[in-house]
């Protein structure tokens, strides 16, 4: 394909799924969700749709978002951005129970802001319909509360259909009655609901065929935003649906925005994914692929025929994308090292379920350090003293200078390669029974905990020099007492079952992190300093 401007996808790496995109102005923005990760909904920002940056978060105070004790893939789930009446808008569910198969608790709220970045309003509550909320703003000044229905009874269809109801701004609340107005297609699993609206037409968008190998994006129509609504003529219009070798696999969840210039693309979630090198490997490629990044974020160009938008380049979504006729715009690119000099966290760190808070997190107490003090361990839904950026490539090195003195093997600390706590790798610093520091490989998989490394003794050291690498389908944990001579410790380390599909839990749609680290199963708090971070993508392997 000869581009002088392209779009390379996917355009959000690593755990970026679910994407909304909106236009205001010559600004684009996609929010993205977080699940149990805080600060809550990444917000990217672009000028010519190639060229994205992390502008920052929604969610960033427990009033707005309170997900203590929740558990993997819980909390907040595909948040919808709109504009309208001079400001943003965000819909989001902070789903507290996800298990599947049974009822579950979704509760939906809206927030605004005139600034993109914030500050963002409390939480509205929309109901608690299902866990993929959406506000229309219709021409004539109503609003609707758009959402899927979760049906919990038996022998009944869990996707319950997509209701609407109209949403009092004066009031803050949902009014008259909520419509089912379309129970969607023999795809199933009807969710992600957006309406626009154009030329007369209401088009109502959905995700279908849940998020995995069956994913689409299913479009309807009608006159009348309560219906009836008639199917696109040939649905899904994307979908990587008994597709074996398409790049990009799991794409649904999609919707639509229109350049300054009326070209029209299609955002959507997608994944690239790669097979267990520990696993059969005679059999096809199709469905055998883990998710180790996550669910990532694309764009595929559209048009309209005869009152229906396509993808222009096919059903299937494309690595590479004609751009739209916008000026580029890169951003600077940022330096991979954090020396922690800031008295605020970069952009890219997130900690599991709570925000930071002095009291376990500082950055101030022992400036140019990132100061961790010990709660919980990783297997732990409450307190975890972890600050994370995700993996956002396939070829990266992260690296680290842990100082510790840990006296008990009740004091950990470390660098993680972390999904959740039920699937992840720590190389921690601590201590034997007689207080000999020592470093060795442990984690979780499959809820199942292990020890993949033999007792390393470091005699008295108090610094560490932490490295790990992931190599596609391994994690290497190395390190150093002085910084110059590495030491590879333990064996390679499957990266696959760090993944979405890489567990046995009904729901898995994070991906993975490299973490900083900090446990005190005793309740003392023993601090952990880390001087630094590094996170390197290897672009040359990519």
């Amino acid at each position: 394909m000869t581009m002088t401007h392209v779009i390379q996808n996917p355009i959000l790496k690593g755990f970026n799924p679910d994407p909304s995109i909106v236009r205001v102005g010559d600004d684009y923005y996609i929010a993205t969700s977080t699940f149990e990760w805080f600060p809550g909904i990444q917000i990217h920002h672009s000028k010519d749709l190639v060229n994205w940056r992390l502008a920052g978060h929604v969610l960033t105070r427990t009033s707005q978002l309170d997900m203590k004790g929740m558990d993997n893939s819980e909390g907040v789930y595909a948040p919808t951005l709109t504009y309208a009446d001079d400001k943003f808008w965000v819909c989001f569910s902070n789903v507290h129970s996800c298990r599947g198969g049974n009822w579950m608790a979704t509760p939906c709220f809206v927030v605004t802001a005139e600034n993109i970045e914030g500050p963002w309003s409390e939480p509205v509550s929309i109901g608690n319909y299902g866990f993929d909320p959406s506000l229309f703003h219709d021409d004539d000044g109503k609003k609707y509360m758009v959402n899927m229905v979760w049906d919990g009874r038996q022998k009944t269809n869990f996707f319950g259909g997509i209701v609407v109801q109209e949403f009092d701004v004066e009031t803050q609340s949902l009014v008259g009655k909520p419509h089912n107005v379309f129970k969607g297609t023999k795809l199933g699993c009807t969710e992600g609901p957006q309406i626009l609206k154009k030329d007369g037409y209401y088009y109502l968008i959905t995700a279908e065929g849940g998020t995995e190998r069956n994913h689409a994006v299913t479009v309807c129509r009608s006159k009348n935003i309560l219906g009836p609504y008639e199917v696109h003529p040939e649905n899904p219009i994307l979908t990587t649906r008994f597709q074996e070798n398409a790049p990009l696999e799991r794409a649904g969840h999609g919707f639509f925005v229109e350049t300054q210039n009326g070209e029209w693309y299609l955002s959507h979630l997608c994944s690239r994914r790669i097979p267990n090198p520990e696993g059969y490997q005679f059999i096809p490629d199709y469905d055998n692929g883990y998710s180790i990044l996550g669910r990532e974020s694309a764009i595929q160009k559209a048009n309209w025929q005869e009152g229906w938008p396509y993808v222009t380049s096919g059903r299937i979504p494309a690595v590479e994308v004609e751009a739209p006729d916008l000026q580029p715009h890169p951003w600077s690119s940022k330096p991979s090292r954090d020396n922690f000099e800031s008295t605020t966290l970069a952009v890219d760190y997130q900690t599991l379920r709570e925000p930071k808070d002095e009291s376990w997190l500082s950055l101030t107490e022992r400036p140019g350090y990132l100061r961790l003090k010990g709660r919980h361990y990783l297997s732990s839904r409450y307190e975890q003293s972890m600050l994370a950026r995700r993996f956002q490539a396939f070829y990266c090195t992260v690296e680290t200078k842990l100082e510790f003195a840990p006296e008990t093997p009740y004091e950990m600390a470390g660098l993680c390669a972390y999904y959740s706590r039920n699937g992840h790798y720590f190389l921690k610093m601590s201590a034997d029974d007689e207080g000999n520091r020592l470093l060795q490989i442990v984690g979780n998989i499959n809820d199942v905990y292990g020890e993949y490394s033999e007792e390393v003794l470091i005699g008295d050291a108090d610094a560490v020099f932490m490295r790990l690498e992931l190599d596609r389908q391994w994690y290497r944990f190395s390190y150093s007492l002085d910084g110059q001579t590495w030491q590879q410790i333990g064996p390679s380390l499957n990266s696959t079952p760090l993944s979405d599909e890489g567990g046995p839990d009904i729901f898995r749609f994070t991906g993975s992190f490299a973490a900083l680290f900090a446990a005190d199963i005793r309740g003392q708090k023993r601090a952990a300093d880390f001087e630094y971070f590094d996170y390197i993508e290897h672009q040359d392997k990519q």
